[in-house]
């Protein structure tokens, strides 16, 4: 196109051969254009299809999950045993979390058909801030709905903080053979100094506060920080035995290794008040409750919101466990 234009504008025409052979150039090179650039609006409009799909695909299903979540209680008796589970590690970065917990036993509370709910517990223990959350909330639960009753009901695990919720129920259940009890609180951390001489590491700090490095395992146990840490983790294991003490009452038998963290099995735990009966969920909603159906409550985070917030928080988790920077864990 430059070509034939600069041969107008200039007077530069040639030869009859030679100008048809320039225009026959500049019309395959128009030609060559032109498809190029249909190819690439066809490329364009290929990839707004495909996003347009995607945007439209991600709304209907939100919206289908939406009405499915929302569905009427169409089908369901007219009064049903509400679930909810907890289960694994209890802290606010997994799915036995406070606000999830609580989020469900609201929902069963604040439903006319649900006559009792079951706590059915799975968890070795974790934070006693999640667990002081969710036991303070089924305490206030129990006081807005008098007539609704909750039980505990534990399966394979029920140890500290987990057994620190178990206690705010009315009743706790569990099979002969699950781990029961772990009344205890700890907080762990490593040191690495004498391996660190021993390979020639120095450890370069720089902080304000006397004892801001009392978890750094790369310097020397601070003793007045580590005595310090002591009377903190001993006020929560207090704390701990009070809630127990409170919830249970005095079913719980006078055995000076009952606060000791020690665990033992669900018919031991019967033996020294820590549980009430031995059974399943569905042993205490047929026989204890005396009502059939179960209706799971418990809060499901889907697939999406699952792994965008373990991805987030996997990294930070696994640095704070390391070094003791995740604080005090009830286990």
């Amino acid at each position: 196109i430059l070509r034939g234009f600069n041969n107008i504008m200039f007077g530069k025409m040639g030869t009859d051969s030679e100008q048809n052979q320039s225009l026959s150039d500049d019309r395959q090179l128009i030609e060559k254009l032109l498809f190029t650039t249909l190819q690439e609006q066809r490329r364009v409009r290929r990839w707004k299809v495909f996003f347009r799909t995607l945007f439209f695909v991600w709304l209907f299903s939100g919206i289908g999950l939406l009405l499915f979540t929302m569905q009427p209680d169409e089908g369901l008796p007219e009064e049903y045993v509400a679930l909810v589970e907890i289960n694994g590690v209890i802290a606010s970065d997994q799915d036995a979390n406070a606000d999830s917990i609580a989020s469900s036993l609201r929902t069963a509370f604040e439903d006319d058909k649900v006559k009792a709910v079951i706590l059915r517990i799975n968890s070795p223990g974790g934070s006693p801030v999640q667990a002081s959350y969710i036991y303070n909330e089924i305490d206030r639960l129990k006081e807005l709905h008098k007539n609704v009753k909750v039980y505990a009901v534990i399966s394979d695990m029920g140890a500290s903080a987990a057994y620190y919720i178990a206690s705010a129920a009315d009743e706790i259940y569990a099979d002969e053979s699950s781990v029961v009890g772990s009344i205890g609180a700890y907080m762990a951390s490593f040191g690495f100094v004498d391996a660190m001489q021993k390979i020639g590491v120095t450890r370069r700090f720089y902080g304000a506060g006397e004892h801001k490095a009392l978890t750094d395992p790369f310097q020397p146990e601070d003793p007045t920080a580590a005595a310090h840490l002591r009377r903190v983790v001993a006020d929560i294991h207090d704390q701990f035995i009070a809630k127990v003490k409170e919830g249970r009452g005095d079913r719980l038998v006078n055995d000076p290794l009952l606060f000791t963290g020690l665990i033992w099995s669900g018919a031991e735990a019967k033996g020294l008040g820590l549980v009430d009966g031995l059974g399943s969920a569905s042993y205490v909603a047929r026989e204890i409750i005396k009502v059939e159906e179960i209706v799971d409550f418990s809060l499901q985070p889907n697939f999406l919101e699952r792994f965008a917030h373990r991805v987030g928080a996997s990294m930070a988790t696994t640095l704070g466990a390391s070094f003791g920077l995740n604080g005090v864990q009830l286990r």
